[in-house]
């Protein structure tokens, strides 16, 4: 059974840096297209970052691009989001998301999602 489980989330102060981390079980997720997605209130679920092939391809939204960074911890079964240089509009719960085949960087493109985690930037 696919698991996701997120951590890492928490409150800074602008200009700061989290880790997120997402723990996969039930799966290979070096064999997975794994995302990071985020929802702020009163917005739809957006994109952040995607990996896939073992971490040879990824995808970042124009906002986080040159902040954000995605990896995926084989050892671990894990995939990472290290954020720096946030900004108050980074403020949003941060999803984890895999699906088989990466098709694209929308929500709907992905079949299975944890429970995700806040992350609160304070200017």
């Amino acid at each position: 059974q696919v698991h996701l489980v997120e951590s890492g989330g928490g409150s800074v102060q602008a200009g700061g840096s989290l880790r997120l981390s997402c723990a996969a079980s039930g799966f290979t997720a070096s064999s997975y297209c794994m995302g990071w997605f985020r929802q702020a209130p009163g917005k739809e679920r957006e994109g952040v970052a995607t990996v896939y092939l073992g971490g040879t391809i990824t995808w970042y939204t124009d906002s986080v691009k040159g902040r954000f960074t995605i990896s995926q911890d084989n050892a671990k079964n894990t995939v990472d989001l290290q954020m720096n240089s946030l900004k108050p509009e980074d403020t949003a719960m941060y999803f984890c998301a895999a699906t088989a085949y990466c098709v694209g960087f929308r929500p709907d493109h992905f079949r299975y999602w944890g429970q995700g985690t806040q992350v609160t930037v304070s200017s």
